[in-house]
């Protein structure tokens, strides 16, 4: 029995190191298409589900891990800035405001799935239009949710957070691990078996 982590984002990838060095990592494809009638709060955790059960199907006798992170502001999903434009937009409207960054977490392992979410508030600093310029000019930006990376130049536009840093860049690792450990505990004692 493998760790699996379904997901082929590299800071992800970096994260789960912090959990365990044990894992492999395979890409899953899905339709990352939410249905209309599913609030934005909800849909890193409907598309983490998704993700878990596809990876399932590719490695049906290990733990599987999926994983979906979103920019959400005033209920609305920033998803990645598809031009220079878009991203401006997206750092202008989160300049000087709060905004809600949620990871949804699926752990499966045959017929067991554990699904969470964690929720992290970041504050952006009242930004002038040369630092917008100036960091969507960058590389950064644009395969980042909501336009920006908080670690990397996009740490000069939060002025704090307040929940998992972690979870911002993309795993919310401390809640990760403990339920990861919890069900590889109940495996190990043979509960769910």
């Amino acid at each position: 029995m493998r760790i699996i982590l379904a997901s082929s984002s590299p800071r992800r990838k970096e994260l789960m190191r912090l959990i365990t060095d044990n894992f492999t990592v395979i890409s899953a494809a899905v339709d990352e298409k939410t249905p209309e009638d599913i609030p934005a709060e909800d849909q890193p955790q409907y598309l983490a589900d998704i993700k878990a059960e596809a990876g399932a199907k590719i490695c049906p006798d290990d733990v599987v891990i999926g994983c979906d992170t979103m920019v959400i502001f005033d209920g609305r999903v920033l998803g990645k800035p598809v031009d220079m434009k878009q991203c401006r937009q997206y750092i202008r409207m989160l300049s000087g405001k709060c905004h809600k960054v949620i990871t949804g977490c699926a752990i499966k392992f045959g017929s067991i799935k554990r699904k969470f979410s964690v929720c992290t508030e970041v504050y952006f600093h009242e930004l002038d239009d040369n630092e917008i310029e100036e960091y969507i000019s960058s590389d950064e930006p644009y395969d980042k949710a909501g336009g920006y990376g908080i670690q990397g130049k996009g740490s000069l536009l939060t002025e704090k957070i307040c929940g998992d840093y972690f979870n911002v860049v993309g795993l919310p690792v401390s809640k990760l691990n403990i339920e990861l450990r919890k069900l590889l505990n109940d495996i190990n004692k043979g509960d769910l078996l």
